[in-house]
């Protein structure tokens, strides 16, 4: 026995770890196949809304306004409204010195009332000329008068009825003079030229302002009804966008309520910042309770497609459908764009059991993002799915008896 002894003990220990590999490796290659195991993890299908967008950052400017300025210059005598006032069109809003063009229209007019005076002569002079050229040609058909005589009456009335004329021209002249200075008279008072709220203001009253190269601007009044969104959008995302998509936006402290809006312009020419090519994509938005505010910064999501109430799953949990063969290739060789990789709106997901088995199945893909999925056919609400594996410490974790569901889709928590 104890020749025997030694060998046998040995052969035994090679019979049962023998019978052990076997017996792991049918497990292995039988039923934990078609398990999951403790290294995996899963989720659970629920119903939610899903949108698949692009995101930009933007500011805010009133959709129309206007930069007052004034067309003359001197000093500002009066303003009559401050910032943040609300003014109706034609209000007066500021008052230039008048005193240097009213004294231009008084000399204006003091001009014209003596020239009124000239015509009067002129027109007196030409009669007399008239009636002296009238009366040589009755004494020339009697001989009573020669023929130098009414020549000079002629020549006196052709001088007379110029001389008319001239005073006229005179009169004309300084009649367009008064209406020019008359006109700047008038922009020494500024009003309103649409109905809006004071934003900015550029001059203080006392301030001498210069108009001759350019129109100093005095204020700034905006409609606040309606403000339109400048948002920034890469070079890349911008062939995603069309002209009349739905879009809304946040702002900074506004509580996650959203403003809504229609895509309305993509002007051509970019803006490159740091060597990063950006287009303006703008949009207007109704502000009835004058919330928004000129330079807020906004976070804008134009909505490319949207599902609501739709069965979501982590897109973690898609696979390419095995039946695409060439297809399924190319889908990973596009990388981890979601859009291109189930463009065809088919996939394969790994379903968990009741039992703990694992059953693959084929899914028809709707609206996708960068997070989640819309399963359309091949799921229902409450079934779980696996999106990936454990780290090897918390698969170690897992075998000391941790459920198959990590904590964080316990309860049905969104995916």
């Amino acid at each position: 026995m104890l020749r025997f002894g030694r060998p046998a003990l040995i052969l035994a220990a090679c019979v049962l770890l023998a019978a052990g590999g076997y017996y792991a490796w049918r497990a292995w290659s039988g039923g934990q196949a078609a398990r999951a195991g403790t290294g995996l993890l899963a989720a659970v299908v629920q119903r939610g809304n899903l949108e698949d967008t692009v995101t930009a950052t933007g500011t805010l400017q009133p959709k129309e306004f206007v930069d007052v300025g004034t067309q003359v210059s001197g000093q500002v005598k009066k303003l009559h409204v401050d910032i943040g006032a609300v003014v109706k069109a034609g209000q007066l809003l500021a008052e230039i010195d008048p005193s240097v063009y009213q004294a231009k229209v008084d000399g204006d007019q003091a001009q014209l009332l003596n020239q009124r005076a000239q015509l009067a002569d002129r027109q007196a002079q030409l009669a007399l000329a008239e009636l002296q050229f009238t009366r040589q040609q009755n004494l020339m058909r009697e001989d009573a008068t020669s023929a130098d005589a009414l020549q000079s009456a002629e020549a006196g009335k052709q001088s007379a009825l110029a001389q008319l004329n001239s005073v006229r021209a005179q009169m004309q002249q300084t009649e367009s003079t008064l209406r020019g200075d008359q006109a700047n008279l008038g922009y020494t008072r500024i009003y309103a030229p649409i109905a809006g709220t004071v934003v900015s203001q550029a001059a203080k009253q006392g301030q001498t302002l210069n108009a001759n190269q350019q129109a100093p601007i005095v204020m700034r009044i905006a409609d606040l009804s309606t403000m339109t969104v400048q948002a920034q959008v890469s070079e890349a995302d911008v062939p995603k966008l069309r002209v009349g998509m739905d879009v809304y936006f946040t702002t900074l402290g506004g509580d996650s309520r959203r403003f809504r809006g229609k895509l309305r312009q993509i002007p051509p020419t970019p803006n490159v910042v740091n060597n990063v090519v950006l287009y303006d994509a703008l949009f207007d938005v109704a502000n009835p309770d004058r919330v928004l505010m000129t330079q807020m910064t906004a976070q804008v999501f134009f909505v490319i497609s949207s599902a609501t109430d739709a069965v979501l799953v982590p897109l973690a949990a898609l696979r390419p459908a095995a039946r695409e063969g060439a297809g399924k290739r190319a889908g990973r060789a596009t990388g981890a764009d979601p859009r291109a990789r189930f463009a065809k709106g088919s996939a394969q997901v790994s379903v968990v059991g009741p039992d703990g088995k694992l059953a693959q199945r084929q899914v028809k893909v709707g609206v996708m993002n960068r997070v989640s999925a819309e399963i359309v056919s091949g799921l229902a609400p409450g079934e779980k799915v696996v999106i990936g594996t454990k780290a090897p410490a918390a698969a170690a974790q897992a075998k000391t008896g941790s459920a198959l569901v990590p904590r964080a889709t316990r309860g049905g928590g969104r995916p």
